[in-house]
């Protein structure tokens, strides 16, 4: 069995359109909901190394996280250019691809990539779309991750930031 977390990187601004999509940072929203995640986030499971893309914003949320989760500063997270990416068949790739040392894997990347991926690996449509700094967490019955599959898992918990009082 192994375990994946899944959070959809928080709310990026749009403010400067002369700014490129890799390097947009996140707004007022997002820089608030990303360190109360990491906080809720703290109280149910413990810190786990985070694969992040290279984009700016997701960047910025793990940097958030962080910020109401120290426990997770303590770690060493990685940034990943094959992150970066909106297709689910990539990020469904990639997590197969993984050393299966590597349990729980804990990454954060973009819709739709996130929200086609969980729905590919529930075997259903079971969300429209994964908010922006929304967490997943999928228990995988399989013993490795190059036996990623779809259908082969099961929702354990989720939280969004809209949950958060």
């Amino acid at each position: 069995m192994k375990t994946l977390y899944l959070l959809r990187h928080a709310k990026s601004s749009w403010d400067d359109p002369g700014v490129g999509d890799r390097d947009r940072g996140l707004n007022r929203r997002g820089s608030r909901d990303a360190p109360r995640m990491g906080s809720a986030l703290s109280t149910a499971m413990k810190p786990v190394a985070i694969r992040v893309s290279v984009a700016r914003r997701a960047r910025m949320t793990l940097t958030g996280l962080i910020d109401g989760w120290p426990a997770l500063g303590e770690l060493e997270h990685v940034v990943d250019e094959d992150l970066y990416t909106f297709s689910s068949e990539a990020l469904c790739r990639w997590i197969g691809e993984q050393p299966d040392a590597v349990d729980p894997l804990f990454v954060i990347g973009h819709n739709p990539a996130i929200t086609d991926a969980i729905n590919w690996l529930l075997g259903d449509s079971r969300f429209d779309n994964i908010p922006t700094a929304g967490f997943v967490e999928l228990q995988l019955a399989i013993p490795q991750w190059t036996m990623l599959a779809e259908g082969c898992a099961l929702l354990g918990d989720s939280l969004f930031p809209k949950q958060l009082s």
